[in-house]
């Protein structure tokens, strides 16, 4: 689930762009947060937000400067996550982010398959992938710093029907699993089992525009993430090809205090030979008489937010 809760985390970013921040001093708030999809995965998040007024200024892009500290804790049927994150905006435009999080998680058998919480993604002797662990045998870690610039069209010309949107968001983040040797893929949160121990790139761009309706805002996300640490022969399997997520995003605010976003993703997919697709992924061979990647359906998901 962690490409909703990066979907989550914009949903709150961009719904309090270029809004005042109080300057009377620390403002705190709670959120209870359920995440759900097409796919067998759910979250329930409980999350805490510390806002601090900082190096404010008199002009519109310095007001609501601000230092921003979230606390979070995750559960889903195969893993438990804490995490924190603080941000830092500088300029309206601007946010600064640095964080990480820590986790670990056990296996799930659920309609017949399993669902692998965390452990080692091993080729056995018929280069098939093996699972390899137990339940709370490790502990995934994970540290990143990123940079957003965003935009709200509404904040130069004000009105309730101008608020167009634009976000981007780049970050490198370091993520690791404690029984994984150098060079060791492993699962974490019933995922394609093609993580390495190593620094990553995560980047996403938002387009939006908020309304003042029940349905108050849409969006288009595009996100991109690349393995940044080197295997031998990588590019035989398309393990240096960046990695696309596309999201059409839908708001409800249903009240004040709740709102759904609903979530409809595409992904794209290496396209593998056919004696090779179904063997461990570093086994595999992308297939040269066809394009390296493909567009596929992903799922759609629902995120419900509660605001205490």
């Amino acid at each position: 689930m962690k490409k909703i809760a990066i979907v989550f985390v914009f949903i709150l970013l961009v719904s309090g762009l270029f809004a005042e921040e109080e300057k009377e001093g620390l403002t705190s708030s709670s959120s209870l947060i359920l995440q759900a999809s097409s796919l067998p995965e759910a979250k329930l998040i409980f999350s805490h937000d510390f806002v601090i007024p900082f190096m404010q200024g008199e002009g519109p892009l310095t007001s609501g400067n601000n230092l921003r500290f979230n606390f979070a804790a995750e559960a889903t049927p195969v893993s438990l996550n804490g995490l924190f994150n603080v941000v830092f905006t500088p300029i309206a435009v601007i946010e600064l982010s640095a964080g990480g999080r820590i986790g670990t998680g056990w296996s799930l058998n659920l309609f017949g398959g399993d669902l692998h919480g965390i452990g080692l993604n091993l080729p056995g002797s018929d280069d098939m992938a093996e699972h390899d662990g137990s339940a709370f045998d490790g502990i995934m870690h994970q540290a990143h710093l990123g940079g957003a610039f965003q935009f709200d069209f509404g904040a130069i010309f004000p009105g309730d029907w101008t608020s167009v949107l634009f976000r981007t968001y780049h970050e490198i983040n370091f993520h690791g699993y404690s029984r994984a040797a150098p060079g060791q893929a492993w699962f974490f949160e019933a995922d394609d089992g093609e993580n390495m121990n190593g620094f990553n790139y995560y980047g996403n761009i938002v387009f939006g525009y908020q309304m003042p309706l029940f349905l108050n805002m849409v969006a288009f996300m595009a996100e991109m993430n690349l393995f940044l640490y080197d295997t031998p022969n990588r590019s035989l399997w398309g393990d240096d090809l960046i990695r696309w997520y596309f999201s059409s995003i839908l708001n409800f605010q249903v009240s004040e205090q709740f709102s759904v976003t609903v979530i409809c993703q595409f992904r794209t997919r290496r396209n593998f030979t056919a004696d090779t697709a179904g063997l461990h992924f570093q086994h595999r061979l992308l297939d040269p008489d066809r394009s390296p990647q493909r567009l596929e359906f992903y799922r759609v998901a629902g995120i419900f937010t509660y605001r205490l």
